[in-house]
């Protein structure tokens, strides 16, 4: 049996044709999860948007909840912390830090560190702190007399 001379290009045609067909399915799938692509990410960033919106929202409403908390609701208001108001009132009452310490029921060296910014008080010793903050010159060397 004698083999055609066109045998050998029949086998090359059918391997290019079955190539050209895959790459136009291929590209056809690719086209459609391109596009489906492009939908997500446009959708995605609308979301993003809606959530950055929202986040806004509760920040300000949270913001404007606690400015129209009414100012004394039966509870005391929490002490707040200031290092420096911490110093300028030791200042004021021409007081060592050891003793000032002995009034808020904290040692000297905590003093310190709370006027350094180095260490921050607990509330327990916060509302301590407050209660010397409300002692005049006489009546805080009157209570370290005392002590």
């Amino acid at each position: 049996m004698q083999m055609s001379p066109y045998m050998p290009n029949i086998g090359a045609l059918l391997k290019s044709e079955i190539t050209r067909l895959a790459r136009k399915e291929v590209r056809a799938e690719v086209t459609t999860l391109r596009k489906a692509s492009v939908g997500y990410r446009r959708d995605i960033a609308a979301l993003k948007r809606v959530v950055a919106d929202l986040q806004r929202q509760v920040a300000a409403s949270s913001r404007a909840s606690k400015r129209a908390q009414p100012a004394n609701s039966g509870q005391a208001t929490p002490a707040r912390f200031s290092a420096k108001a911490l110093q300028s009132h030791r200042a004021r009452l021409g007081m060592s830090a050891s003793d000032y310490g002995r009034l808020a029921g904290v040692s000297g060296q905590s003093i310190y560190n709370y006027e350094a910014g180095k260490a921050v008080p607990r509330q327990s010793q916060i509302a301590a702190l407050a209660a010397v903050r409300a002692l005049g010159k006489r009546e805080a060397s009157d209570r370290l007399e005392r002590m």
